[in-house]
């Protein structure tokens, strides 16, 4: 018989999201679009990182909402859960417990250098909390149990990884080949949406309602923030982000949307008016989001079919991180539980 080639096993990719509000139009643009483009070339795995979120006070039934609402959206941008592992990072102990032992692997500079350690607490100044410095640790071990091979990652996560690798290269070198070292993965596709009032700065759902545009705001919602949207005052379209900040947003929205690039929707629009470009721009958001809301709509409702499959992808996450989790601890040097 002739040999057959055997398939390369598939990179793995895992990522991870906050269930802190619903993601904005930046968050689906930048990268959630992107995930349903993933799930035939790679081994994927999301996770609602709910462990995270606590790192700042919560109300509980706000958390919880929140939390069924998010693993409804993934499911309404089209993520197949026969394809794709969609689950709780609460529901897979095996987080919390990388996360304590991979905290004796790391030093407090490390931690202390970290931008965003630096940044929430000072927005948070009387709930500096420890889970707020070791966060960084939490996010290695979300990312090393699973051995994955790419992070999808914005500039501002970078850091995160860098520290993700430093820990992982420094228990491997004491330990040997345990983990697999992640890269940091940047889509082909993508774009970075700004702030419809202050377009310097990233669209973020932590700003005024005015400043971004969730993903579940109706048509109504859409045209009143768009219709609002900073732009300039000498009325010319043409993608110059350092000079038009708030046309060029508008234009690299529209351009994402539509599969262009910013300059070329800006050279359709010259000599057309503001007025034009913001109505636009408004229909292209109103035509990506409606049949995602309609669809999230219907599975929010579904409560059977969401548990069901945040059981399923806990187990089979759970599968993945334990055999991960019992490595690391036989390396240590843990008597092991009998199973």
């Amino acid at each position: 018989m002739e040999n057959q080639a055997v398939a390369a096993p598939k990179k793995r990719i895992y990522s991870g999201i906050q269930p802190s509000g619903t993601p904005t139009l930046g968050n689906y643009i930048g990268a959630m679009r992107n995930w349903k483009l993933l799930e035939d070339e790679y081994d994927c795995i999301y996770s609602v990182v709910d462990l995270h979120a606590i790192t700042v006070r919560q109300e509980p039934a706000k958390l919880r909402r929140q939390t069924q609402e998010l693993t409804a959206l993934l499911l309404a941008i089209g993520l197949a859960p026969q394809k794709n592992i969609i689950y709780l990072q609460s529901h897979v102990p095996a987080h919390a417990e990388l996360a304590w032992l991979l905290n004796c692997y790391t030093y407090m500079g490390e931690l202390s250098r970290m931008t965003q350690f630096k940044d929430k607490s000072q927005k948070h100044a009387d709930n500096v909390n420890a889970g707020l410095l070791t966060y960084p640790v939490l996010m290695a071990a979300d990312i090393l149990l699973y051995q994955t091979d790419l992070v999808p990652v914005g500039a501002d996560q970078k850091q995160h990884i860098e520290i993700c690798r430093d820990i992982a290269q420094r228990f491997n070198g004491l330990y040997g080949d345990v983990f697999t070292i992640p890269e940091g993965f940047i889509p082909k596709t993508g774009g970075r949406v700004m702030s419809l009032q202050e377009p310097t700065r990233k669209m973020s759902k932590s700003d005024p309602d005015e400043c971004f545009i969730s993903m579940l705001d109706g048509p109504d919602d859409v045209r009143r923030k768009i219709k609002r949207a900073v732009t300039d005052s000498d009325a010319e379209i043409r993608f110059d982000p350092e000079n038009k900040p708030g046309v060029s947003n508008l234009l690299a929205i529209l351009a994402a949307l539509n599969g262009k690039k910013p300059e070329e929707v800006g050279a359709e629009l010259a000599g057309r008016g503001y007025g034009e470009l913001k109505q636009t721009v408004t229909d292209a958001v109103i035509e990506a989001l409606s049949p995602i809301q309609a669809e999230y709509g219907r599975i929010v409702k579904d409560k059977a079919y969401l548990e069901g499959v945040m059981k399923d992808g806990a187990e089979r996450a759970g599968r993945i991180a334990n055999r991960t989790l019992q490595k690391v601890m036989k390396k240590i040097g843990y008597v092991l539980p009998v199973r």
